[in-house]
């Protein structure tokens, strides 16, 4: 493949690149020491969100430099630049979590920029830690020009006196410290040994499960997703997709021509069946909303019904990632759900082929029990619920995987902040059979929409998990586990239901028929919606700010812009 195999007179290179009057512009890539040839091939971004904020992040950029070199080798001239991301596992339990989302769609827009302003031809993208991996895909969506995705692997499982163990387990420890289960000792071994290597934290949490999306969804190369940050096979996966890349501009496949309708099915019902995060549900209508294609959280959850639990992944169950995928990695979680019928084989994907020709070759491997065979499930219905009722009319969501508890019903305790909560937790100031409410957390309220796995953890590592739940119009971790309900809606800033609520108020939780309710008439809410007035943030200013004016519901993704069904023009068409 060659330069002359492309026509810059149809790539957005051509405007900084072709013609007498690009000599200045051409004049900056001589600057960098490119030859007159390089600077004839397509442009290809290699963007990353490398940072040394956490072991999610920090191998992504050497990762990034066999990218190059596969783009280099295929006849392409890559252009590396980096983006933000915020770790969830540092900014847990305080303040910082606000940050987390808001993150996601500020990757998205300054990959979108980067690409607009200097005129790239595709994008490879690298992400590792919870919002950078939808933010890379939703930038990538938008701007429609050849792109793959590339995960930055996960962490090793930790040992701890003979078990594996994931930062999950540090939370619930600080929960058995507060109440005297664990000693100062005890806590600071666990502490030390629980995340021993580079990589996205090790268990089917948020990060893992837009990994196992990306796969499904079609924009990542079969297998890539699942290897470890530390095995030095991903330098053949990285290299793989520097090639694949330029195969992709030669043919102008696109990722709308990847994700569609029935690409997004599939990647929500990859998310059910391995028990995954709840946050997909709001990375999925994200994604979706790119390229103008209406699929909200009703639709995740009217996948997340008919699809069967298969896989035995932690929180809710017994692996790590590296296990799943030293049994045969995503492709042999995806050809058992295609097999049965659970997955739309026809869908395109990064490779050129379809779906369904990814997986010819895959073979199902009787050696190993982390992922079921999706005719003989763990249980027939789904890892992760959606529920609606009178108190979140905009719907909620819960992962049940793990559970054998599904319905619950007591007395609400209403806290307006999620520290408020953690304090009474952290303090044993709360009785059996309660509902937790957290409120005025939710995308606008908080602003932000924190995640609760501080507070989550803290009640399972003192032994309630089942003793009592918790509902919020915030997020959880996708290692939280116990009765959570999250992503409520509408929030309680814009007068939602779960705003409402008083002390003593009995809730009706059913995961079983996907049903939440407060044992209140519509005329009595109705009443207390009169009365009610808004909360004030103390966020006036600032990127926090700027994000509450802009973010719409959960229900729809927690978007910040119209979305592809309202653009005018497509980046990759200019």
């Amino acid at each position: 493949m060659t330069a002359s195999t492309f026509d810059k007179s149809r790539l957005p290179s051509r405007y900084t690149t072709v013609g007498p009057a690009r000599a200045p512009h051409r004049s900056f890539l001589y600057a960098m020491g490119l030859s007159s040839e390089e600077i004839a091939q397509p442009l290809v971004g290699v963007a990353s969100c490398w940072n040394e904020a956490a072991p999610c992040n920090i191998s992504l950029m050497r990762q990034a430099q066999v990218v190059k070199k596969g783009v280099a080798a295929a006849k392409g001239t890559p252009r590396e630049f980096c983006t933000i991301t915020v770790t969830d596992g540092i900014a847990m339990g305080h303040q910082g979590m606000k940050a987390s989302l808001a993150s996601r769609d500020l990757i998205a827009d300054s990959v979108e920029l980067t690409m607009r302003g200097h005129c790239y031809d595709a994008i490879v993208g690298l992400a590792g830690c919870d919002k950078s991996l939808p933010g890379m895909m939703m930038a990538m969506v938008r701007l429609n020009v050849p792109s793959i995705f590339i995960y930055g692997g996960s962490i090793l499982p930790g040992s701890f006196r003979g078990r594996q163990v994931t930062v999950q387990d540090v939370f619930e420890a600080v929960g058995q410290h507060s109440v005297g289960d664990m000693s100062d000792e005890d806590l600071l071994e666990i502490e030390q040994v629980a995340c021993p290597s580079a990589g996205s934290c090790g268990a089917q949490f948020t990060a893992n499960t837009m990994a196992t999306v990306a796969e499904a969804i079609g924009l990542a190369l079969p297998y890539s997703c699942g290897a470890p940050a530390p095995y030095e096979m991903r330098d053949k996966f990285s290299y793989a997709a520097g090639e694949k890349v330029m195969e992709l501009i030669a043919k102008q496949i696109r990722p709308r021509d990847i994700v569609t309708l029935k690409s997004l099915e599939n990647a929500a019902a990859v998310v059910s069946a391995t028990g995954g995060s709840t946050n997909a549900a709001l990375h999925l209508p994200a994604i979706a909303h790119e390229c103008g294609i209406e699929f909200d959280l009703f639709d995740v959850a009217r996948i997340f019904e008919r699809t069967p639990y298969i896989a035995n992944l932690k929180p809710g169950g017994k692996y790590v990632a590296k296990d799943m995928f030293e049994a045969g990695g995503i492709p042999l979680l995806m050809k058992t759900m295609l097999d049965h019928g659970y997955l739309h084989g026809d869908c395109m994907t990064v490779t050129g082929r379809t779906l369904a020709e990814n997986m010819e070759h895959v073979r199902w491997n009787d050696e190993q029990d982390v992922v079921h065979p999706a005719d003989k499930p763990i249980t027939v219905s789904g890892g992760v619920v959606g529920l609606k009722g009178n108190l979140a009319t905009d719907g909620a969501i819960v992962k049940i995987a793990g559970m054998t508890r599904l319905k619950f019903t007591g007395p609400a305790r209403c806290f307006d902040s999620e520290e408020e909560c953690f304090e009474a937790v952290n303090t044993r100031n709360y009785k059996d059979g309660e509902v937790l409410v957290i409120r005025y957390e939710g995308p606008k309220g908080g602003p932000g929409m924190r995640e609760m796995l501080s507070t989550t953890a803290a009640i399972y590592g003192q032994g309630m998990g089942d003793k009592v739940a918790l509902i919020t119009d915030g997020r959880f971790s996708g290692a939280t586990r116990g009765f959570c309900i999250g992503h409520v809606g509408p929030e309680a800033a814009e007068g939602g239901p779960i705003g409402l609520l008083k002390d003593g108020d009995i809730i009706e939780i059913d995961a079983s028929e996907g049903i939440l309710n407060v044992q209140l008439s519509d005329e009595e809410l109705a009443a207390r919606r009169k009365n009610w007035t808004a909360r004030e943030t103390d966020y006036a200013s600032g990127a926090l700010w700027k994000y509450a004016q802009t973010v719409g519901s959960a229900r729809h993704g927690a978007v910040t812009h119209p979305g592809g069904a309202k653009e005018k023009h497509v980046y990759a068409d200019i």
